[in-house]
């Protein structure tokens, strides 16, 4: 049963011919019903071995999100295999029975909730990473916009005759619920992507191979000694892994975290140079946790609908809801 409904997962979820990260998760989820129950008839599964995967989950550490999120995925594939007859509709009734974990109610570890990321730390950070980045951090920052929102973008995406700007995505989160997205660009903002547009209409404004050219450069120029005859071409024939024209989120992660990695390492050496004592590290934090300083920073200005619009959700953020 696990086999067919991996077969179906990977054709019904593709995008542009490609497959989604939904994919990932969905075998993630599966691997607990393989290891426990994968010899064991589909139409002998019930309530109690669902709940035995339950606590399996708990007692590994994972979340109580992602164990719902498991068992969730779990229902899902004996609903599909219901829908094929490949075991009595029975089966997914008794599991439906069973709910999730419920905060307070089980022993699962709460996660710990997504909040803003102050401004001095985006500061501290911004002072070492690409110009690219740079800007994708400020931009994300002045707009709410989703990381893979933001290293899709495109010139032709961007209407510059509204006030304020407005970008439309090609490819969104909730497009497959029929939502459309719309991404209001402030003055703020339209400061920060504005040289980011002078490219080819479909190019992505930001790019990989920009950014590492953008890097070197800077490299050169920061250069005190003359550069040998012997450097002058020291690239690699066949690099492993080559600057491509568009970032993806994790991409995009990584280098926020290394340049947080980079400014505590610069912090502390400063302060050993100076006899100081060791000082206080900025915390490590992640793209998506801009999206809520902009949320807290619109709702305070404009309101929590203004906010929840910018944001492009159908109920008010949980992180500024009064």
């Amino acid at each position: 049963m696990v086999a067919g409904y991996w077969s179906f997962a990977e054709g019904y979820y593709r995008k542009d011919g490609l497959p989604t990260r939904h994919l990932d998760i969905i075998r993630l989820a599966l691997r607990p019903l393989k290891e426990l129950y994968g010899q064991s008839p589909a139409a002998a599964f019930g309530p109690l071995k669902f709940r035995a995967i339950q606590q399996h989950l708990v007692a590994r550490g994972v979340s109580r999100n992602h164990a719902k999120q498991v068992g969730s995925i779990i229902k899902w594939a004996f609903k599909w295999a219901v829908s094929r007859e490949i075991i009595p509709a029975t089966v997914h009734q008794a599991l439906a029975t069973v709910p999730g974990l419920k905060r307070g109610r089980s022993a699962a570890r709460e996660p710990e909730p997504v909040g803003p990321v102050a401004d001095h730390v985006v500061e501290a950070t911004l002072l070492h990473v690409p110009v690219v980045v740079a800007a994708m951090v400020q931009f994300e920052r002045f707009t709410g916009a989703r990381p893979g929102e933001l290293c899709s973008m495109r010139p032709c995406d961007v209407d510059r005759t509204t006030d304020p700007w407005t970008y439309r995505p090609e490819s969104h989160k909730t497009e497959h619920l029929g939502k459309t997205r719309i991404i209001y660009i402030g003055p703020r903002a339209q400061d920060v992507l504005r040289p980011y547009l002078l490219r080819p209409a479909d190019a992505y404004c930001f790019s990989p191979a920009e950014s590492e050219t953008k890097r070197k450069e800077e490299m050169r120029t920061r250069r005190k000694t003359p550069v040998q005859s012997s450097q002058l071409n020291r690239a690699k024939w066949h690099p492993r892994r080559m600057a491509g024209n568009q970032y993806d989120k994790d991409a995009y992660c990584r280098a926020v975290h290394r340049a947080v990695d980079r400014a505590n390492a610069k912090a502390a050496k400063d302060a050993q140079a100076r006899g100081d004592e060791p000082p206080i590290l900025i915390p490590h934090w992640h793209p998506n946790q801009l999206r809520h300083s902009a949320a807290t920073e619109i709702r305070k200005t404009f309101g929590l609908e203004a906010a929840q619009v910018a944001l492009g959700h159908s109920q008010p953020p949980s992180c500024i809801r009064d």
